[in-house]
């Protein structure tokens, strides 16, 4: 341990990363910054390609970051997974999607574990980040890291740090996000917080790699839940012809005990749509039956049908059906003012949507194309949509570049899913949840 934890402390440790997506390349680019050399490892050439160019192809990686250590030689990336011999630290951050049955796809995981074990030497240290359910790194990684005949704790490290990553984010990043570590024996916590404390401001060491990935799925179980209860209260509210956005408002004023949470058209991303499922099925494995957890994912599920009531509702105060009617969803972005379509909501409202015989069209100034149920759209201006001529908006996601006032004064019937319209009062907006109404803030 002491050979590789000096090498760490003075920044002659080479460091792979493999998978170099939302979480991988600012993660990368963060180590190079500190000072370590840095390989990138994907099986996407267009991604290694770009890296070595100094290109960027995530949002929260500044360009002139990524070039400067391109052309420092702190970073480099490539294709061939048998260079994972040459680096000391192995640090994975690959996708961990659900299967259709929604079982834990680890494919990715494995795929990229075999390519560490054909290569694995004395010494390394072995990191997982991606998300998963607690016992991966003892039940999955280790035996198989291990068949050549190497030992975890004894020839080689291996740890659990869990991703927290949150795209658009631009006041907590990668730098200032306490990284929790868990290894699978002391020395392996103690020489990856070594890693991390010369990357990140904070570390926390936990008790194992169990912990760790339990960690992880707390946190976003607990946002799942909680969304799961705020979607349900405003389907509830609709139900009573209450504004839900006013009465948690007003709820948020109570300094103590209380927590505001948004209701929305459904969850999306690649972690609060996917993690407590894999908590569940964890559990499931266990005997032991999460029934509050699975049913906020029930509710979290039902909000696109929920939805598509409200566009019925707005086409029917025009007496238009569904069938024919031209709807023009703005954003289709998981959340506002990032790219990533994965779980978004947007995909199945527009599945939603088309099976009932709409024609859509969409805006997104951050997903030009988009391929949806066999169909292929390529996004439009909000000007040219609103010129075109539609028969209803719905805003599915609020991105800071789209130009309210002008959607509210094209007259067009508006389903609000995100309360974007807040401080719009008209009489061509239909909310989430209650009659359009001018709150007290605005009398």
């Amino acid at each position: 341990m002491n050979a590789l934890h000096d090498r760490i402390q003075s920044r002659h440790a080479r460091v792979g990363v493999i998978g170099l997506g939302y979480v991988g390349l600012p993660l990368a680019v963060e180590f190079a910054r500190a000072g370590f050399t840095v390989v990138g490892f994907d099986v996407d050439s267009s991604k290694t390609d770009q890296i070595n160019d100094g290109i960027s192809y995530i949002p929260d990686v500044r360009q002139a970051d990524l070039a400067a250590q391109v052309k420092a030689g702190r970073l480099r990336a490539t294709t061939n997974m048998a260079e994972l011999g040459d680096v000391d630290v192995i640090d994975i951050c690959v996708p961990t999607p659900l299967r259709k049955t929604k079982d834990p796809d680890l494919s990715y995981v494995v795929r990229s574990v075999e390519a560490v074990a054909a290569t694995l030497r004395k010494g390394q240290l072995i990191i997982l980040e991606s998300t998963t359910y607690p016992g991966t790194t003892d039940e999955v990684v280790q035996p198989m890291l291990e068949a050549n005949g190497l030992k975890a704790g004894a020839d080689f490290f291996l740890a659990f740090s869990p991703e927290r990553v949150d795209p658009g984010n631009e006041r907590f990043t990668t730098r200032n996000i306490p990284k929790i570590v868990g290894g699978s024996d002391a020395a392996s916590t103690k020489v990856a917080a070594a890693l991390y404390g010369a990357t990140v401001e904070t570390v926390v060491p936990v008790s194992s790699t169990k912990v760790a990935e339990m960690v992880k799925l707390l946190e976003n179980t607990f946002r799942a839940v909680n969304i799961g209860l705020v979607n349900e209260v405003a389907q509830m509210c609709h139900a009573m012809d209450i504004d839900v956005w006013e009465v948690i408002e007003a709820a948020k004023t109570k300094p103590f005990g209380f927590m505001p949470f948004y209701p929305g058209p459904g969850l999306g991303g690649h972690c609060i749509p996917i993690d407590p499922f894999y908590l569940s099925w964890k559990a499931r494995q266990s005997g032991f039956e999460c029934r509050f957890i699975e049913l906020a994912g029930h509710v979290n599920g039902s909000m696109p049908e929920f939805v598509l009531a409200r566009v019925v509702d707005a086409l029917n105060e025009s007496r238009k059906p569904v069938n024919g009617s031209r709807v023009h969803v703005y954003g289709v972005a998981y959340k506002r003012d990032v790219g990533d379509v994965r779980e978004s909501p947007a995909l199945d409202i527009i599945a939603l949507l088309d099976r009932r015989g709409a024609v859509i069209s969409y805006s997104d100034p951050y997903v030009p194309h988009l391929e949806e149920g066999g169909h292929s759209f390529t996004a439009v201006s909000e000007a040219e949509a609103l010129r075109g001529g539609v028969d209803c908006v719905v805003i599915v996601t609020d991105h800071s570049a789209f130009d309210w006032n002008l959607l509210v004064t094209s007259g067009v019937p508006i389903v609000d899913t995100r309360n974007a319209l807040r401080g719009f009062s008209s009489p061509n907006i239909v909310r989430l949840s209650g009659r359009v109404t001018t709150s007290a803030t605005d009398v």
